[in-house]
C-alpha cells in the first residue's frame, strides 16, 4: 500500500511539473509572437512609405523621361540638326548634305539627234559618279503672290500716268487755246492709257483667281550629295575644321555634277542656306507652305521650321466662325428681300387702287369745303364721283 501510494504521488508531481513547464513554454512563445508582430508592423509601415516615395520619384522621373523622349523623337523625326554654309548638318555633325537644284528640258519636244545627245550626256553623268547621290522631287503649289504684287506696282504707275493725261486733256479743253487736231491727239493718248490700265487690271484679276486654285502644281528636281565624317579618316580635327573640309569636298563634287549634267542640257546650281530652309519647310509643312512663306518663318524664328500646323480645335473654331458669318449674310439678304417684297406689294396695292383713293380724298375735300362750294353743289359733286367709281368697277368686272 505504501509503495503504491508513493508511486501515485510521484506521478502526480511529475505531471504537475510537466504542466507548469508547458505553460511557461506557451507563455514564452506568446510573448515572442507578440514581439515579432510589433516588429513586423514597423517594417510594413516603412515599406509602404518607401513604396509611396518610390512611386512619387518614379512618376517624376517618368515625366522627365517622357519629356526628354518627346524632344528626342522630334529631333529624330526632323533628321537634321542645323543649316549652315549651304549645307544641311545631320546627326550631330557626322553627316553633311549639299543640294543641287536642276532645271530640266522637255525631252519629248526635242529632235531625234538632240534626244540621242541627252541620253549620251546622262550616260556620261552616271559613269562619272564615284559617290552616292539621291534624286529628290518636290511638288509645290504655285504661289503667284510675288508676281501679283509686281503687277500691282506697275499698274499703279499706269494709273498715275492715266490720271495725269486725263487732267491735262481736261485743262486743254477748258483753256480753249488748242486746235481741234491737238485735242484729238490728247484724247487719243487718254483713251490709249485708259485701255492699258483696264487691260492691266483684268490681268491682275485673272491672276488672283488663278492663284486661288491650289491644283496648279510645279515639280522641282534636286540632287542631294552626302558627305560622312568617317571619310576624313582622322579624329584630330575640331568641329569647325571638319565642317570646312566637308564643305570643300561637297562643293567639289557638286561642281563636277553640274558640269557633267550640262552635257545633257540640264542646268544645275547649289542651293543657298535660305533656299535649303525653304526646301525643308515645304517638305514638312506642305499645307501651309504656300500661305506663310519663308520670309514669315525666318522672321518668327528657327523653331517655326518644325511645324506651323494649327491646333485642330482652332481649325474647327475657325470653320464654325466662317459658317456663322455665311449664314448671317444669307439671313440678312433674305430679310432685305422680304422687306423689299413687302414694300413692293404695298406700292402695287396703292397703284391698283389709286383711282379709288383719289375719289375718297376728293369726297373728303368737298365735304371740308362745303360752306365755300355750297351744299347742293357738294352733294351733286359727291354723287358724280360715286357714280364714276361704280362705272369703273363695273368695267373691271366685265373685263
Amino acid at each position: 500500500m505504501t509503495n503504491s501510494s508513493i508511486s501515485n504521488n510521484q506521478i502526480t508531481d511529475i505531471l504537475m511539473i510537466a504542466l507548469g513547464v508547458m505553460i511557461c513554454v506557451l507563455i514564452f512563445m506568446i510573448v515572442i509572437f507578440l514581439v515579432l508582430k510589433v516588429r513586423e508592423k514597423k517594417p510594413e509601415k516603412k515599406i509602404i512609405e518607401d513604396k509611396k516615395e518610390t512611386k512619387n520619384k518614379s512618376k517624376q522621373s517618368n515625366k522627365q523621361i517622357s519629356t526628354q523622349m518627346d524632344k528626342r523623337s522630334i529631333m529624330d523625326f526632323m533628321e537634321f540638326e542645323k543649316i549652315q554654309d549651304n549645307m544641311i548638318i545631320v546627326k550631330e555633325g557626322k553627316k553633311y548634305l549639299m543640294v543641287i537644284e536642276c532645271k530640266g528640258v522637255n525631252y519629248d519636244l526635242m529632235a531625234e539627234a538632240e534626244k540621242i545627245g541627252v541620253e549620251e550626256g546622262f550616260q556620261q553623268f552616271l559613269n562619272t559618279l564615284r559617290h552616292p547621290i539621291q534624286i529628290y522631287i518636290q511638288t509645290r503649289t504655285i504661289n503667284l503672290e510675288k508676281s501679283i504684287n509686281r503687277y500691282k506696282d506697275s499698274l499703279r504707275n499706269v494709273e498715275k500716268e492715266y490720271r495725269e493725261k486725263q487732267n491735262r486733256y481736261r485743262m486743254m479743253q477748258e483753256s480753249g487755246k488748242y486746235t481741234q487736231n491737238q485735242l484729238e491727239k490728247a484724247n487719243f493718248e487718254v483713251v490709249r492709257q485708259k485701255n492699258l490700265y483696264e487691260y492691266g487690271k483684268d490681268i491682275i484679276d485673272n491672276t488672283e483667281k488663278m492663284n486661288l486654285n491650289r491644283n496648279v502644281l510645279n515639280k522641282n528636281f534636286y540632287i542631294i550629295i552626302p558627305y560622312y565624317v568617317e571619310e576624313i579618316g582622322s579624329d584630330k580635327y575640331d568641329p569647325e575644321e571638319t565642317q570646312s573640309i566637308a564643305f570643300s569636298e561637297l562643293y567639289t563634287k557638286a561642281q563636277a555634277i553640274i558640269r557633267t549634267l550640262s552635257s545633257c542640257y540640264v542646268t544645275g546650281r547649289i542651293l543657298s542656306s535660305r533656299e535649303l530652309i525653304e526646301l525643308l519647310y515645304v517638305a514638312y509643312n506642305r499645307d501651309d507652305a504656300e500661305l506663310l512663306g519663308t520670309n514669315k518663318i525666318m522672321g518668327a524664328g528657327y523653331d517655326d521650321l518644325y511645324s506651323t500646323a494649327i491646333d485642330v480645335f482652332e481649325k474647327k473654331n475657325r470653320l464654325l466662325d466662317e459658317e456663322i458669318h455665311r449664314r448671317a449674310i444669307a439671313k440678312a439678304n433674305s430679310a432685305i428681300e422680304k422687306v423689299k417684297s413687302e414694300k413692293q406689294k404695298e406700292v402695287e396695292e396703292k397703284a391698283t387702287s389709286i383711282d379709288e383713293l383719289a375719289r375718297r380724298m376728293a369726297q373728303i375735300i368737298l365735304k371740308e369745303n362745303e360752306n365755300l362750294v355750297g351744299i347742293n353743289v357738294t352733294k351733286k359733286a359727291i354723287e358724280e364721283i360715286k357714280n364714276e367709281g361704280k362705272e369703273t368697277k363695273d368695267e373691271k368686272e366685265e373685263s
